[in-house]
């Protein structure tokens, strides 16, 4: 980065001013360090974050997506990698650090991250205490979702394994598209009733797209 000003260049500006300060292209390009002759690591960064759509983009890219763009390769795509995980890592850190969930928002705030990179379809589910604290999150499924091959009792088990009080289903449109399918009201109605004679009570279930979720709660889909 030595073709940028002094004052210019993210490191300082990151040690002076804070790294909330930056730009997401000047984070990127502190990873990177350097940038490749006719384009510095800001634009470099700029460039890559064009290329793939975002830093959600960057999250769902493969290794070798990344190291094959110019400028990149090996090194700097593995930064920028383990650079994603720590920060996935760091949302999921430890149950006890996670807040209760007092709306759909709360609960989407523990998976959209994770959940927007997905290539496939995964359901998960949430389980919680009777203060709707997370105790822990149980990931189950993956592939074409629907009524007829999620098994009900399967996505039970984990809550009557841990006394959990209550879950909340949480389910991704790999297609970025979070509107709920007619599949996924069918699958709600039928864990709701379930949940009643278990005596676990079904929150909410949460449709994940592309950075952004809907609750059918919310929307009083499949919930009276």
């Amino acid at each position: 980065m030595r073709d940028l000003e002094s004052g210019d260049r993210p490191r300082e500006r990151l040690a002076h001013l804070g790294a909330e300060a930056l730009s997401t292209a000047e984070l990127l390009a502190i990873l990177l360090r350097v940038g490749i002759p006719g384009e510095n690591a800001v634009q470099l960064g700029t460039r890559l974050l064009k290329t793939f759509g975002g830093l959600s983009g960057l999250h769902r890219a493969s290794f070798h997506e990344l190291q094959a763009q110019r400028g990149v390769g090996v090194a700097k795509a593995a930064q920028i990698k383990a650079a994603i995980e720590l920060g996935r890592r760091m949302v999921a850190a430890s149950p006890e650090e996670r807040p209760a969930i007092h709306s759909p928002a709360d609960a989407a705030a523990l998976v959209l991250y994770e959940m927007s990179a997905l290539s496939q379809e995964h359901l998960w589910v949430i389980l919680t205490d009777t203060r709707n604290r997370v105790m822990h999150i149980e990931k189950m499924y993956r592939g074409s979702l629907n009524a007829s091959t999620v098994r009900v009792g399967e996505v039970f088990r984990a809550a009557i394994q841990r006394n959990a009080a209550a879950i909340l289903v949480v389910h991704n449109h790999p297609s970025g598209d979070p509107t709920p399918s007619p599949e996924d009201i069918t699958l709600t109605r039928a864990l709701i009733q379930a949940g009643r004679l278990l005596d676990i009570e079904v929150l909410d279930h949460l449709v994940i797209g592309q950075g952004r979720f809907v609750s059918l709660k919310e929307r009083g889909l499949a919930f009276s």
